[in-house]
C-alpha cells in the first residue's frame, strides 16, 4: 500500500522546532511496521488546528494529489494534527470516506472504524483536543494581558523606525505623548 503523510504545526515559531521531525518519525515508523510505502509528505506550516475549515495550502495540495494519482491513504501522527475542532475533524473524515480515501492516525489507528463505539471515542477525543486548544489560547491571552499590564504602553520612539521620525520632524520632546485636539471652531468650512 502507498500513502501520503500529513504533518501540521500550529505556530510559526514551531516550524523549526521538534513538531515536524517528531510527527514524521512517528509516521515513518508506523508505515514501516505496516509495510506501507510513503510516497510524499505534506507539511502545514504555522496553521491553527482550530481553523473553521481545511482551507490550508498543504491540505489542498494533498487532496489534489489523492484525486489525481491513485494513492488512497493519508497518515497523520494524531487526529489533532488534522484538526483541533471536532466539527472540522468529523467533516474531513466524512469527506475522505465519501471519496474512498482512508485516514490512518498512528496514535489512534482503530478509531477510524465506523462502529458506534469507535466513532464515540474518536469524537470524544476530538472534543477533548478542541477543549485543550481553547485552554491553551486562554492561557496565552491571559499571559499577554498580564505582561501588557506590567510593562504598560510603550512611548512613541520605542519601536524600530520611530526615533528617526522624531529626528526628522525636529521634535524635541522624545518620549512625550502629545495630544492634538481640533475643536469644531477651528475647522475650515468647505
Amino acid at each position: 500500500m502507498k500513502a501520503y503523510a500529513y504533518l501540521r504545526v500550529s505556530g510559526r515559531a514551531q516550524v523549526s522546532g521538534d513538531g515536524f521531525p517528531r510527527q514524521q518519525k512517528s509516521i515513518q515508523d508506523y508505515a514501516q511496521r505496516q509495510e506501507i510505502s510513503l510516497v510524499g509528505v505534506f507539511r502545514e506550516k504555522g496553521v491553527s488546528g482550530t481553523k473553521e475549515s481545511m482551507d490550508r495550502p498543504a491540505w489542498r495540495e494533498l487532496m489534489a494529489k489523492l484525486h489525481a494519482d491513485g494513492v488512497r491513504t493519508v497518515i497523520v501522527e494524531k487526529l489533532d494534527r488534522l484538526a483541533r475542532d471536532l466539527m472540522v475533524q468529523e467533516s474531513v473524515i466524512a469527506d475522505l470516506k465519501k471519496y474512498g480515501f482512508e485516514l490512518i492516525s498512528v496514535h489512534e489507528p482503530d478509531l477510524m472504524a465506523s462502529d458506534p463505539t469507535r466513532v464515540l471515542l474518536r469524537q470524544m477525543m476530538g472534543a477533548l483536543a478542541q477543549y485543550d486548544k481553547s485552554q491553551i489560547v486562554s492561557r496565552l491571552r491571559g499571559a499577554r494581558m498580564r505582561k501588557k499590564a506590567q510593562t504598560g504602553r510603550k512611548p512613541y520612539g520605542h519601536f524600530e523606525g520611530e526615533p528617526q521620525v522624531i529626528q526628522r520632524s525636529g521634535a524635541r520632546w522624545h518620549g512625550l505623548t502629545v495630544n492634538i485636539i481640533l475643536s469644531r471652531d477651528s475647522a475650515v468650512a468647505s
